[in-house]
C-alpha cells in the first residue's frame, strides 16, 4: 500500500482556451481530491480570472514549489509572475507562451522526481513533421484503443512513410504499453489496411510486418480496411487497433469515445496524458465546456501509474531458477516459459521525452 496519493501534475494549458475551466470544474468534485493531490502548474491569477468570470467556486491553494503541496487541496503552483491578458476564444502568442511557460516548469519538477503523472491541458500543437518519434501516439477511451504509426503527415506523404520496420517498431511499443500500462496479459492487436481496398502497400509492407510480429510473440491481425472494421465494430474482438494515419484512426475514436477520450505517448518513461480535445477556442469563457476527457485523463494517468508498479514488481524480483536447462533436454521445449514476449519487452524503443 502507498504511504501518500499520487501527485498528478497539471498544466494549465492555453490561457485563452478552456483548460482552467475543465480544470475547474473536474474537480469541483471533493471525492477528485481523494484519488490524488493535484498540483496544477499555471498562474494564480489567470486561474482566478477565469474562475470568476465563469462562476465558479473550486477553491485552490497557492504554492511557490511542488514540494508545498498538500493533500486534500488543489494546488496552484506559480509558473510565471508576469502578467498574462486573458482573450476567451483568441489565440496569441502571449496566451501560448504562458502555456509552454508551464510545461518547461513542469518538466523540470519531473526531472527531480517531485510528482508523480503529468496531465496537460489542451495547447496548440507543436508538432514537428518532419521529426522522427520514437514513441507511439495513442488514443483510449472504455470502449478503443488506437495507436498511431505516422503522425501529422500531409496525406500524399503517408505511404512513403509507412513501412515493414516502422509497423513493427510501433506495435511492438502498442503490445509492450497495452501489457504494462494496461495490465492485459497477452494483448490482440489489429491492423488497419493502408488503402479503402487491399492492394500492394498490404501485400508488400503490412502483412510482412505481421509476419514479422507474429515471429517476435506479438498476436497481429490483418490487415483490415477501415470502415470494415469500424462499421462491424471488430474493435470488441482485440485489445487495440493500429492505424497508418492521423484521420483513419482519430476519426472514428472521437466518433466513438463519446463519455471522454485520453491522448497518451506510449514508448517513453514518463506518464504523461492529455484530454482527447483541443484548447475549443470557440466555446472558451462561455461555461459549457465538457470536463470529462480531463477527469478520463487523470483517472487514465493514475491506473498507468498503479498498473506499472504491478507489473514491475514481479519482474524486480525474480524467483531464481530450480534447474539448469540443457540445449539436449528434450522436456525443455515442453516446460519453457515462452521467450518472444520478454524479447519484445526487452526490444522495445524506449525514449524520454523533450
Amino acid at each position: 500500500m502507498e504511504e501518500r496519493k499520487i501527485r498528478v501534475a497539471i498544466t494549465h494549458g492555453d490561457t485563452n482556451g478552456i483548460g482552467y475551466e475543465v480544470i475547474l470544474k473536474a474537480f469541483e468534485d471533493p471525492t477528485m481530491l481523494e484519488l490524488c493531490t493535484p498540483i496544477v502548474y499555471g498562474s494564480p491569477k489567470v486561474a482566478s480570472y477565469h474562475r470568476k468570470a465563469l462562476g465558479l467556486e473550486t477553491q485552490f491553494l497557492i504554492v511557490d514549489k511542488a514540494e508545498d503541496a498538500r493533500d486534500g487541496r488543489l494546488n496552484l503552483l506559480t509558473t510565471f509572475d508576469e502578467e498574462v491578458k486573458v482573450e476567451f476564444g483568441t489565440p496569441t502568442d502571449e496566451s501560448d507562451t504562458a502555456a509552454r511557460k508551464a510545461v518547461a516548469r513542469a518538466k523540470e519538477d519531473l526531472q527531480k522526481g517531485l510528482y508523480d503523472v503529468l496531465v496537460q491541458a489542451p495547447m496548440r500543437s507543436n508538432a514537428n513533421p518532419g521529426k522522427e518519434d520514437k514513441s507511439l501516439t495513442m488514443m483510449v477511451s472504455d470502449l478503443v484503443r488506437i495507436g498511431l504509426v505516422t503522425t501529422h503527415l500531409p496525406l500524399k506523404d503517408v505511404p512513403g512513410a509507412v513501412t515493414v520496420e516502422k509497423i513493427v517498431d510501433k506495435a511492438a511499443i502498442f503490445f509492450a504499453s497495452l501489457r504494462r500500462d494496461f495490465r492485459i496479459s497477452n494483448p490482440r492487436i489489429a491492423l488497419l489496411a493502408l488503402n479503402p481496398q487491399l492492394g500492394s502497400e498490404e501485400e508488400t509492407i503490412i502483412k510482412p510486418a505481421i509476419e514479422q510480429l507474429e515471429k517476435q510473440g506479438i498476436q497481429a491481425f490483418g490487415p483490415y480496411v477501415a470502415d470494415d472494421y469500424f462499421g462491424e465494430k471488430m474493435y470488441y474482438d482485440f485489445d487495440g487497433v493500429l492505424a497508418m494515419y492521423d484521420d483513419q484512426g482519430l476519426v472514428p475514436f472521437k466518433t466513438l469515445a463519446v463519455d471522454g477520450g485520453v491522448k497518451l505517448k506510449a514508448g517513453i518513461s514518463a506518464i504523461c496524458t492529455t484530454p482527447d480535445h483541443g484548447p475549443a477556442f470557440d466555446i472558451a469563457g462561455k461555461g459549457v465546456a465538457d470536463e470529462q476527457s480531463m477527469r478520463q485523463a487523470i483517472y487514465t494517468a493514475i491506473d498507468m501509474y498503479r498498473h506499472r508498479i504491478d507489473y514491475d514488481e514481479p519482474l524486480a524480483h525474480p524467483l531464481p531458477k530450480l534447474y539448469h536447462e540443457k540445449r539436449e533436454d528434450g522436456e525443455k521445449a515442453r516446460f519453457a516459459v515462452r521467450t518472444p514476449q520478454k524479447k519484445a519487452d526487452d526490444g522495445m524503443p524506449v525514449s524520454t521525452e523533450e
